[in-house]
């Protein structure tokens, strides 16, 4: 199995405009999240994973267990319910949106190799494919 800890820095997006227009994210917050080549950490502490995402714009960070539900403020300011499962190589990031102010949910998939992470943001009929390097 493929090692999931890790720095991971953002080579190619495809369909990341259409994947925030889909969830509601507005121009201006669109087209910063269009120009940031994200770097993404991942470590793991006492079966606690941290994931920190850092861009010139903004710095965001989880902590989870695997299988626990926890509360996130994502990038663009919504709150969901997430939950992140391991399946394989893959983490399976499920975020439910607020169903009170309309928010929706999506699905993150992060496959690990032993030389990238490959990264699907699905929301509706919406994809869009990112892929990392891995930088360690």
């Amino acid at each position: 199995m493929a090692k999931i800890v890790g720095k991971y820095k953002m080579e190619t997006s495809e369909g990341f405009d259409e994947f925030m227009k889909a969830l509601g994210v507005g121009m201006v917050m669109r087209k910063m999240g269009n120009a940031a080549t994200p770097t993404v950490e991942i470590l793991l502490e006492d079966g606690t994973y941290t994931l920190k995402t850092v861009t010139t714009f903004k710095t965001t960070e989880i902590k989870f267990k695997l299988g626990e539900e926890f509360e996130e403020t994502t990038a663009d300011g919504r709150t969901v319910k997430s939950t992140i499962t391991l399946d394989g190589n893959k983490l399976i990031h499920n975020q439910v949106g607020d169903k009170e102010k309309k928010e929706k949910d999506s699905v993150l998939t992060r496959e690990f190799t032993d030389t990238e992470m490959l990264m699907e943001c699905k929301v509706d009929d919406v994809v869009c494919k990112r892929v990392y390097k891995r930088q360690d």
